[in-house]
């Protein structure tokens, strides 16, 4: 019979954590540590930050393996630039991430990469005014030449330029055109070449906010002063294939690298849902993500859609409850540090490495 627990004279009853099913930390023994998924698992066993990149791998893989789960990658920051690139491309083309929401010039940043052209480390010699007068655009640490830049432009014009008028232009399309003629090119590897070879959709929902948007911008220009007939861009195009999409899914994960309109314009895909059923447009039950993974190192006590938190975001019918079984992890770190830990871990557990190897 089990010894009955005593009060101490303080009032405290002291527990068996063991009893009560307590998990047990553990100490990171780098000598047993030979992949990254080992590391990672380790560091899930210990604390702080090291157990948010480890119980975020958890969740990720969970994602991965339910064959019913339709995942979305939402990417705000200078990923492309920190050279980040290569690893949206392994989330797309090891099957895992299925839709891509994205800012701008993330990927008018990819679109540098995969054309050939190269960042650079930006020499703290040179002040910002040398700097543009020499056209290198600083990114934080970083160096994007204008004249990349002016190769972004050359593929776009290549794209708007072949553009039927009579087909109403969004950003998934733009991008989707974008990947079709990096594929036709044989160019190196980029986040919209993988995306169009694997048929992901890729949505900016801000496109006007980008090197891509300013180029769309001085078409309408060019279009104008040779009398051509305009091309007309509607975002609610980008909208409603997100929807639509969507709604045709049985599960749904949230891949979130960073925040700001990303995040919030997948994010509100629940309320959308939610309103077609309410003010009788569909009958659909509630549609919400069933899972959540977030990298971003954003606090959330500024009270902005960047540093919220999941829980929060249940609040607005934008998540299943965790008491429903919705499972959500949420690392406050660097993208830089975080990103190729976590996706590093599970692409090795659900064997992609492999599998490029064979």
């Amino acid at each position: 019979m089990a010894k009955r627990q005593e009060k101490t004279v303080t009032g405290r009853v002291l527990h068996d954590p063991v009893k009560d099913k307590l998990r047990p930390m553990f100490p990171i023994d780098l000598s047993k540590c030979r992949t990254i998924d080992e590391l990672v698992r380790a560091m899930g066993n210990t604390a702080f930050t090291g157990r948010q990149i480890g119980d975020a791998a958890d969740v990720l893989e969970t994602m991965a393996r339910d064959k019913d789960c339709f995942v979305v990658m939402t990417l705000s920051g200078a990923l492309t630039v920190a050279k980040m690139g290569f690893i949206f491309c392994d989330l797309i083309e090891s099957g895992l991430v299925k839709a891509v929401v994205s800012t701008g010039a993330l990927m008018a940043h990819g679109l540098v990469e995969a054309t050939g052209h190269s960042h650079f480390r930006y020499d703290p010699k040179m002040n910002d005014k040398t700097l543009f007068e020499a056209g290198y655009n600083r990114v934080y640490d970083s160096l994007e030449p204008e004249v990349n830049l002016d190769h972004v432009e050359e593929v776009m014009d290549d794209v708007l330029s072949n553009w039927d008028a009579e087909e109403v232009a969004c950003s998934w399309k733009i991008h989707r055109k974008i990947g079709e003629t990096l594929h036709k090119q044989g160019a190196g590897r980029g986040i919209l070449k993988s995306a169009y070879e694997h048929n992901v959709p890729v949505f900016v929902p801000a496109f006007s906010d980008s090197e891509l948007g300013i180029d769309f911008a001085l078409q309408k220009i060019a279009r104008l002063q040779e009398r051509k007939p305009l091309l007309r861009f509607d975002p609610f195009e980008d909208f409603e294939k997100f929807a639509d999409t969507m709604l045709a899914t049985k599960r749904m994960g949230l891949f979130t690298v960073g925040g700001g309109v990303p995040r919030n314009w997948s994010q509100q895909f629940g309320v959308y849902a939610e309103l077609l059923a309410r003010r009788g447009y569909k009958k659909i039950p509630l549609k919400r993500y069933n899972y959540g993974v977030r990298i971003c190192p954003e606090p959330v006590h500024w009270g902005g859609l960047s540093g919220s938190t999941y829980t929060e975001a249940v609040s607005w019918g934008k998540f299943v409850p965790p008491e429903e079984g919705g499972k959500f992890a949420e690392v406050f770190d660097d993208a830089t540090v975080a990103l190729p830990l976590v996706v590093g871990a599970v692409l090795d557990r659900i064997g992609y490495f492999k599998r490029e190897k064979a």
